[in-house]
């Protein structure tokens, strides 16, 4: 599958690299040798009850790098982060992998989720059904979808896959016009990402606009830009479920402490 026609962004670079190291990814691993991989794989972990405790449920992101700041944390130790992330109280992990933009990998992801309870979230750019067998295959418990980056049709049908495998994905909107093609989809998980992956902007205001027009029956995740527990707090009382923070815990010289205070259980 491809994804959608290139116009220049910074969300189209990343797709054209993702595009050629997935084509070339499933000479050497053909879809068949994952299917084997996902009959192997550890047990599923609920994804969307973790997010729906009461309180404050937030995903703690681990992230070596982003295309807007370059190197994020060096050095990056993906087990030391998920454990102490787990002990201060995340609700999840979500894990990029992406290599070239973000600095991730997918053993990043097994080495954390082998180490911790966590259901753990795979973050990349997925546009290929061959990638959801990879990301079961890994360990990963749920994956994200981003709709401004597939068609409708790709859009249903990664979902459609995801489940069939156990996994219910987290579908990702920037505006109206995205939130009403994931809920025209059947997404169950969405995320409002405040960032624009286009310009990399972040608008905290674009959570507040979306929040009414996400149905009851979805889990609402709002993502990027929250940096406070005052922040959360506000969200949460606006009617979203879970929170992905990632880059204000990776910059923190203590990771933990500062989820904690995200959390509202220091300080």
């Amino acid at each position: 599958m491809q994804p959608l026609p290139q116009t220049g962004t910074v969300l189209d670079r990343i797709l054209q690299a993702r595009l050629l190291e997935v084509e070339h990814r499933k000479k050497v691993l053909p879809e068949t040798a994952l299917k084997y991989g996902v009959k192997a794989a550890t047990p599923l972990r609920d994804f969307a009850s973790a997010l729906c405790k009461p309180g404050i449920n937030i995903i703690a992101e681990l992230k070596p790098a982003s295309p807007s700041r370059g190197i994020i944390r060096d050095p990056f130790d993906p087990v030391a982060l998920g454990t102490s992330f787990e002990s201060a109280g995340a609700a999840a992990l979500s894990v990029l992998t992406e290599g070239e933009f973000f600095r991730g990998s997918l053993k990043n992801l097994r080495d954390a989720r082998k180490n911790i309870q966590l259901p753990v979230l795979r973050k990349d750019f997925i546009f290929d059904p061959w990638q959801i067998w990879e990301t079961r295959a890994n360990d990963a418990d749920s994956f994200l979808l981003i709709v401004a980056a597939l068609r409708d049709q790709q859009l249903v049908n990664l979902i459609a896959l995801g489940r069939e495998l156990g996994m219910e994905g987290v579908v990702e909107v920037h505006t109206a016009e995205e939130l009403a093609r994931a809920i025209a989809a059947g997404a169950k998980i969405i995320g409002v990402n405040n960032r624009s992956l286009k310009t990399l902007d972040v608008r905290s205001e674009t959570s507040f606009e979306l929040i009414d027009q996400i149905p009851e029956d979805c889990i609402a995740i709002s993502e990027s830009g929250i940096r406070t527990h005052g922040e959360l707090s506000k969200l949460r009382a606006a009617g979203f479920d879970a929170f992905l923070i990632g880059t204000s815990l990776m910059l923190a010289s203590d990771p933990a402490a500062t989820l904690s205070e995200l959390l509202g259980k220091t300080g």
